[in-house]
């Protein structure tokens, strides 16, 4: 398959993914809450996994251990901590966030904000090693079931119909693929590589500083050890497919 077509199909696939939020139709809701912090959990460790174990890795082995693939990560992290200081842009993953953010129109604007950025990293990941290209989506994509199944929960309380929170999620998500795209095409102007230790920093702030807190607000020693636990799976999934990849 040429690099063009991983990126269609990683992009198709994360659109597809976003439909997951049914699954809030099917879930008992205290079914649901036992299950997405654990999930939350597991995306954070994948994603950081992913920067640590991939993304970073690979950005020294195309640009090399310079001060300036550094300065990209800051500026990734930097990036997304502006963007949630002073456009209040953030991931909830509980379905009663409606009470506190009403306006679910900004939530599928965010989205598909966040999701074409997303589009852009991946499709770079995959210029540089397919390889890359599929660790990135599947980080990506470990963040994204649980997000979607907190702001498919977020429509229905916002007011919206199941049937109209399933579509408008699943447009929101296609701006994946239109970032994905767009990096492909670019890259025949600009240097796409630096996108990837850009993304590291992404991956970074969004598993550090949005998800692990969400994963700390409770004191009950045996449910910190299972969200630690899935923490843990995530980063060690992450760093496994690391060692596979390279042998």
């Amino acid at each position: 398959m040429t690099t063009l077509g991983w990126i269609i199909v990683s992009g198709v696939a994360m659109s597809v993914l976003s439909l997951v939020g049914g699954l809030t139709l099917i879930l008992k809701k205290s079914t649901l809450e036992r299950v997405m912090l654990p999930l939350v959990a597991f995306a954070a460790g994948a994603l950081i996994g992913g920067a640590l174990f991939h993304m970073i890795p690979n950005a020294i082995d195309e640009i090399g251990n310079t001060t300036s693939v550094y300065v990209w990560i800051a500026a990734g992290f930097i990036l997304f901590l502006a963007v949630e200081q002073f456009l209040n842009w953030h991931h909830s993953h509980s379905p009663d966030a409606a009470d506190r953010q009403p306006l679910t129109y900004l939530i599928l604007l965010g989205d598909g904000l966040h999701n074409f950025v997303g589009g852009l990293f991946v499709g770079a990941s995959f210029l540089v090693d397919v390889r890359l290209g599929i660790t990135a989506w599947l980080a990506a994509a470990a963040h994204e079931i649980p997000q979607e199944l907190g702001d498919f929960g977020v429509l229905l309380h916002g007011g919206w119909s199941k049937s109209g929170a399933l579509t408008y999620n699943f447009f929101s998500a296609s701006t994946f693929l239109l970032g994905g795209v767009i990096a492909y095409f670019a890259s025949g102007t600009i240097d796409v590589s630096y996108l990837v230790p850009f993304a590291a920093g992404n991956f970074l702030y969004i598993g550090a500083a949005d998800l692990i807190p969400e994963i700390k607000k409770t004191s009950k020693v045996s449910t910190n050890a299972e969200h630690f636990l899935a923490f843990s799976v995530g980063l060690g999934v992450l760093l496994l497919l690391r060692l596979f990849l390279t042998t």
